[in-house]
């Protein structure tokens, strides 16, 4: 049997016959490592056949955290409310969401997700926006940046995530509502956000429905399920967002390929929800057996 041929990484050609493959930083990481072919014999092909397949990924619900929504009618009109968010007067309260996380299968993830949740106001998702909704798919929250603007500072001490370049961290898939994820794909390429030495991936997205989301897959880490409040995801999912005319696409794809800045700039608002919808509170629910059975991924 010819023994193992190793091919080392190959650089993407200036003139690739792909020209519209859109690779990401995390991805160029996967490409880097050597690919091993075994060029097999009749015997170790049917050996192979044979082979155990690996266990599933392990979905037991080990911990469980809850997250109450709310809207803000006030919030545009009064911005210096800002990390004041939680104490919004004339807040409308949604609901509240209980989330399962999958704390054997990525134990750092779901650490600190449990951390953004149980953590001081300051520190926490308690009091932050929902930055994106896409109708018919999934909503974004948690997006790191300033809490005058409603969004996520996370402590400084949160473990950083390595589970971000960890191949079996992506084996789960969005398959249908209610999967929790950690959101890496929306600002994958975003310089500015993803350099900054004090970033920590604490983004995260809940799919809504009423089918799968594979463009979501092998991009984002599912790290647990919403265990009530369907009726919450669903009631998010249906508020109206900014969507602009196709005319505007239309610049703006053409801006974006004459390489203007401005055309990010301007990306940023669309599917922005056009009322403030915001974590009003958060925390750990503790069980006295936490560990339940596995649910589906």
């Amino acid at each position: 049997m010819s023994s193992p041929t190793t091919l080392p990484p190959s650089p993407l050609l200036p003139h690739h016959p792909y020209p519209n493959l859109h690779f990401t930083r995390r991805s160029l990481l996967f490409l880097s490592t050597p690919v091993v072919l075994s060029l097999s014999s009749s015997s170790s092909s049917s050996a192979a056949a044979t082979t155990t397949p690996p266990p599933p990924p392990d979905t037991t619900i080990t911990d469980r955290v809850f997250m109450d929504f709310g809207i803000c009618p006030s919030y545009f009109q009064n911005r210096n409310l800002g990390d004041q968010l939680s104490l919004c007067a004339d807040s409308e309260p949604l609901g509240r969401l209980v989330l399962g996380l999958y704390g054997n299968l990525v134990p750092l993830t779901v650490s600190n997700f449990k951390s953004m949740c149980t953590g001081p106001t300051n520190f926490s998702y308690k009091g932050t926006l929902v930055q994106k909704i896409f109708p018919g798919q999934f909503f974004v929250a948690g997006r790191q940046g300033r809490r005058d603007k409603g969004e996520v500072k996370p402590s400084v001490d949160l473990v950083r995530n390595t589970e971000a370049v960890e191949s079996r961290a992506f084996l789960l898939e969005h398959s249908r509502p209610g999967v929790v994820s950690l959101c890496l794909s929306e600002n994958d390429d975003d310089d500015e956000v993803k350099l900054d030495p004090n970033y920590r991936n604490v983004e995260f997205l809940i799919t809504t429905g009423p089918g799968p989301c594979p463009q979501l897959d092998s991009r984002n880490i599912v790290f647990g399920t919403v265990l009530e409040g369907m009726d919450v995801v669903t009631a998010i999912a249906s508020i109206p967002t900014y969507r602009p005319a196709e005319r505007i696409r239309q610049y703006n794809d053409f801006a974006q390929f004459i390489g203007d800045d401005r055309a990010k700039t301007a990306r940023a608002i669309w599917n922005k929800p056009l009322k403030t919808v915001y974590i009003s509170d958060c925390g750990e629910l503790k069980v006295t057996k936490p560990a339940l059975s596995p649910s589906l991924p």
